[in-house]
């Protein structure tokens, strides 16, 4: 059974007891002894694992990022190193007296063959899920049984949040893919005892086929990537089509506004739904779980909820490293203290979150559990335009997420970073294509796009063109891509 109840509403010492005695276990008795990543780390860093005694101590630690799964061992596969492989020497070098006379009674009692099968269960890789490969190489993280369980429990406890109950009829509508968010999704459900129907997104069943499994099995939530859940409720509006029915709406893989969550609700409530909810999530692959808001009403967002006994997360300067304080920026760090097969600690998510952690009771729903700040940018989308021959600027391409939501005679938009006569060493050229809603005043627009974009980013595009919502979405690969193709950078790679 899932403590999730009893965790939730830990007063934040008990949480902090929590996370030191089961960071402790986790070092000693499984990452340590099984892991030949993070042995030969250790062994390497001087670190004695037995000096790991609490969430501070993890300074002592180096950091863990994607370069490490892809800097290749003679097999060229690295991301082997980080998967737990445990064998009888060296089960009974690290594991306490007691765990080892339990093996021992279970072998006595059901035979030698029950305690591999509950080893095999606990240890072997399963399941396979892989990054989205912002490295351009995409890296395979792998679950054992025991991981699949947390990924179910993980699961339940976002629907536990969204206050989803087991009457409630789920439309999944990631795509189908070896990726994090389908399989949170169809797991979570699973879990919940909720009736779900993965639809595989836009390129299994096509947008239309999506907007007739819906108006079908009439489910009150509906879950996806923003850009591709928006592109269906917008053709759904288009056909007036009846989605009263629908009273929750989840957004995974990609950053969620408050701007963005209100255009979701209009759209919503002009064919009939009345008083949704929008809520936003995050995951990445490399922890094999999800985390998600609580109901904040419209616009609003509580932040994402942690699993205390899942994981530890800090927030560290991304030049320094220093561990930042309760509320400050940062780059996100993640260490699992409840895992199986492929683990990590310490791992640079790449991640900035604005407004850090949270370590109060939620304003919303009373949990005592941390919480991340919703706003988070990928450090990877801080670009570098030489936007003239003697200074370059470096810019925050989420920017561009933000304003767009927030001029409503938008109704989609591509930016393309180019360079000027396709010269390599010419300056680099920003371009913006947009359609708009119907009737929309394209220069008026047009001007606020200007307007905005120079105030929040000193950025003026070189051409900003209107074009029809068809050739849009075909630009942005709505309906054919795992992600849509918001921000193309087609300058020459180095």
């Amino acid at each position: 059974m899932d403590p999730w109840g009893p965790v939730a509403r830990l007063p934040r010492q008990k949480i902090q007891e929590l996370q030191d005695r089961k960071l402790r276990h986790f070092i000693n008795r499984y990452l340590y002894p099984f892991s030949p990543y993070y042995h030969r780390l250790f062994d390497q860093s001087k670190i004695n694992p037995k000096d790991i005694r609490a969430v501070a101590d993890l300074r002592r630690v180096p950091f863990t990022s994607k370069i490490d799964f892809i800097a290749s061992p003679p097999d060229g596969e690295r991301f082997r190193e980080f998967i737990l492989q445990p064998d009888k020497e060296k089960i009974r070098a690290a594991w306490p007296p007691g765990k080892l006379a339990a093996l021992a009674l279970t072998a006595a009692l059901r035979g030698q063959s029950a305690v591999e099968d509950k080893l095999m269960a606990e240890f072997k890789p399963s399941f396979m899920t892989f990054t989205t490969g912002t490295t351009n190489q995409p890296v395979p993280f792998l679950y054992s049984n025991y991981d699949m369980r947390n990924l179910s429990v993980s699961g339940g406890r976002m629907l536990d949040l969204f206050k989803i109950k087991s009457s409630e009829n789920i439309v999944n509508t990631f795509p189908y893919a070896p990726h994090l968010a389908f399989w949170q999704v169809v797991f979570g459900a699973l879990s919940a005892n909720a009736l779900a129907l993965s639809t595989g997104g836009g390129k299994v069943m096509g947008t239309e086929g999506n907007i007739a499994v819906i108006q079908k099995m009439k489910p009150s939530v509906v879950l996806g990537v923003p850009s591709y859940v928006y592109h269906i409720l917008r053709e759904a509006a288009d056909k007036k089509c009846d989605f009263h029915f629908v009273q929750k709406v989840v957004l995974g893989a990609a950053r969620v506004t408050p701007a963005f969550k209100a255009k979701v609700v209009e759209l919503l409530a002009a064919m009939g739904a009345k008083d949704v909810a929008v809520f936003g999530t995050y995951g990445f692959t490399e922890a094999r779980s999800a985390w998600a808001e609580c109901p904040a009403g419209p616009q609003g967002s509580s932040g994402y909820h942690l699993y205390p006994d899942k994981e530890i997360f800090e927030i560290v300067d991304p030049k320094t490293g220093e561990t930042k304080k309760e509320g400050e920026d940062g780059e996100l760090v993640y260490t699992a203290i409840d895992a199986r097969s492929s683990v990590v600690i310490r791992y640079r998510t790449g991640d900035f979150v604005k407004g850090g952690i949270s370590y109060g009771p939620c304003p919303h729903c009373g949990s005592t559990v941390p919480r991340i700040s919703s706003d988070i940018t990928r450090l990877s989308d801080i670009k570098d335009l030489q936007l003239s021959k003697i200074k370059g600027a470096l810019v925050n391409l989420n920017h561009f997420d933000v304003i767009f939501s927030e001029i409503g005679a938008v109704d989609e938009w591509q930016v393309e970073i180019r360079k000027k006569n396709d010269d390599k060493f010419d300056v680099d050229e920003v371009v913006i294509y947009l359609c708009g809603r119907p009737g929309a005043d394209q220069q008026d627009a047009e001007n606020q796009l200007r307007k905005k974009l120079l105030l929040a980013t000193e950025l003026a595009p070189n051409a900003v063109h209107w074009v029809p919502r068809a050739e849009l979405i075909k630009r942005l690969e709505l309906e054919t891509a795992n992600k849509e193709k918001r921000i193309v950078d087609k300058r020459p790679k180095e």
